[in-house]
């Protein structure tokens, strides 16, 4: 299994496997050999070696011990009072680039977002421009000049007006991929720029030509979303600037530090992977983060060891199993109704068994945190044990 932590693994519609575990249980039945590989293992598999369940297996250096990455954290912080692309190019990392082209050497540009501004919102009243079917803000693809929710597919017009009071001015706030490329055009108007990430990779064979480009030397600056994180090869790009490394540091998932993590060495790992030894710029709101103090050391084991230490002590898995119940419906008071209605449930059934007041956690019901999806009223509750 490569990549064995990436979460691709995980089927969360209709059937719910991980296929990852699958292949383990599958191994087991006929007595073969599971062989889980990456360069940063998830927290499970990790402490699955700790305990003996595992053996674990070392590579101890890159292809003829080439060199790793040097990595550098830049503080965002310092330039947030800076207009324009100077609030997320830094001077470091505008530096970094120049060096680079002048080199002759190719650039990758990684953020996790697509489009290109992810959070519009009226000038004249402050509202964000809202999807109509999901409690989410909208994002505008200037190429297809509309507004889209990347949930459940609504678009209406780029020139659409405040839904709230009918203004026209929608100031176009945070970062998209479409807006970096915009920008690092502006900057660097030289340079042959491309961009990867799920609107430029849609068309049969479009990703195909991208790496093609790239490997062919016709790319100067690819700048993508995590697409361009996974196990792409390219010997000539020696220079990796992450644009915001804090944004999957926000999510309300214990996983979160875990994900961070992985992304940044993986991100970190396409560069310097020829002759030529690669750098990383690593920019961050908050450098000071053991998950991004790990990934720019490279150090998965104090990575490991912080990061288990934080599972054992609220009791999230490994050290326990969770299993979210999810319910969801297009009437909000009767969805309401039957999660309060299962929940109460869940904790009668609590309350009359001795195992279960002493090793199960009931949490909720609440409110998912994206609440209404597609026009559906969602709710939670976890049960931990």
């Amino acid at each position: 299994v490569d990549e064995e932590h990436d979460t691709s693994y995980k089927q969360e519609t209709q059937l719910r496997y991980n296929a990852r575990d699958l292949a383990v249980v599958r191994a087991r039945m006929d007595d073969a050999i599971a062989l889980l590989g990456s360069a940063t293992p998830s927290i499970q598999s990790h402490y699955n070696v700790k305990i003996n369940k595992f053996k674990k297996l070392n590579l101890r250096s890159r292809v003829k011990d080439r060199p790793l990455p040097e990595i550098t954290l830049v503080d965002l912080k310092k330039s947030r009072e800076l207009r324009g692309s100077r609030r997320f190019i830094t001077p470091e990392l505008h530096k970094a680039i120049a060096e680079t082209l002048e080199k002759r050497e190719q650039v990758l540009l990684f953020l996790n977002r697509r489009g290109f501004s992810t959070y519009p919102v009226c000038a004249a009243c402050g509202e964000a421009v809202h999807c109509k079917n999901c409690d989410i803000t909208m994002t505008l693809h200037q190429a297809a000049n509309a507004y889209k929710c990347h949930y459940c597919g609504f678009m209406k017009a780029a020139i659409s007006s405040c839904a709230f009071c009918g203004s026209t001015k929608i100031k176009q706030l945070g970062l998209g991929t479409e807006k970096a490329e915009a920008s690092v055009k502006k900057l660097f108007p030289g340079a042959r720029i491309a961009r990867m990430d799920h609107d430029t990779t849609t068309r049969k064979g479009a990703m195909l030509t991208i790496l093609k480009d790239l490997r062919n030397r016709a790319i100067d600056i690819l700048v993508g979303t995590q697409m361009i994180t996974k196990g792409h090869d390219f010997p000539n790009i020696t220079l990796v600037g992450v644009l915001c490394a804090d944004l999957s540091l926000n999510f309300p998932d214990f996983r979160s530090g875990e994900r961070t993590f992985q992304l940044l060495a993986q991100v970190s790992g396409r560069a310097g992977r020829g002759n030529l030894p690669g750098r990383v710029i690593v920019q961050t709101y908050t450098p000071e983060h053991f998950s991004i103090v790990s990934a720019r050391d490279q150090d998965y084991e104090a990575f490991y060891e912080k990061e288990i230490a934080f599972r054992k002590s609220l009791k999230y898995p490994p050290f326990s199993r969770m299993i979210q119940i999810n319910i969801s419906g297009k009437d909000r008071q009767r969805t309401e109704r039957s999660a309060r209605g299962i929940g109460d449930l869940a904790g009668g059934l609590r309350m009359r068994e001795e195992s279960f007041q002493n090793g199960l956690e009931i949490l909720g019901p609440i409110e998912a945190p994206l609440f209404r999806i597609a026009g559906r009223y969602r709710w939670q509750i976890l049960l931990k044990g």
